[in-house]
């Protein structure tokens, strides 16, 4: 049964005035609310959900939608060029050059914690338009082992990882979501 005790996230968050257009299609909050994230998370899981600080009231908004309690902040990355130097990012008051990776939990999840050696600061080149860094991906199986997880609006598909995401197989989220629900239930189905 695909219950999963990691979830990962980067959502496609809407601007309301963005400065130049986005290269990709994005989802307005009420939409991303609706997502049944829930419905595959395991009783105890960690949601770790990307967030730019313009959006950070609405991200808080779509973890409790999604039945999640906020807990920290579990990574800051700070973007730099290729050459090293801090990224000169957009911005409507100051030059944007870090992201947030946001940790929230449903249930229990310091049970699952393997290390205390995993760091909350990230400092690596930008590469395509909104990529964040595999890196997070290990730092999160280092910290809470080795756990059913999925990544949501995934680009590409990674070992050890579900993958879901519409730039993979071309199907919306929730649909995406409910073939997995489908599944559980012919499973279970199955054994009863």
């Amino acid at each position: 049964m695909n219950k999963y005790s990691i979830i990962y996230a980067d959502n496609p968050w809407p601007y309301n005035r963005p400065i130049r257009p986005l290269p990709y299609p994005t989802m307005d909050l009420e939409y991303l609310k609706k997502i049944p994230v829930g419905e595959i998370a395991a009783k105890d899981c960690a949601l770790f959900m990307w967030a730019t600080f313009p959006n950070l009231h609405e991200a808080l908004e779509v973890i409790n939608a999604w039945g999640f309690q906020y807990v920290t902040t579990a990574f800051t990355w700070i973007k730099t060029y290729p050459n090293g130097r801090l990224y000169f990012g957009l911005g409507h008051y100051t030059r944007a050059n870090a992201e947030i990776c946001l940790l929230a939990k449903k249930g229990h999840i310091k049970k699952f914690i393997k290390s205390k050696k995993v760091e909350q600061v990230i400092i690596t080149p930008v590469r395509k338009h909104s990529e964040k860094p595999s890196e997070v991906r290990n730092r999160i199986v280092e910290l809470l082992g080795d756990i059913p997880r999925i990544e949501l609006f995934a680009r590409e598909r990674t070992p050890g990882w579900d993958s879901l995401g519409n730039e993979l197989d071309g199907m919306d989220i929730r649909k995406s979501i409910h073939l997995i629900n489908v599944c559980n239930q012919i499973e279970l189905n199955n054994k009863g």
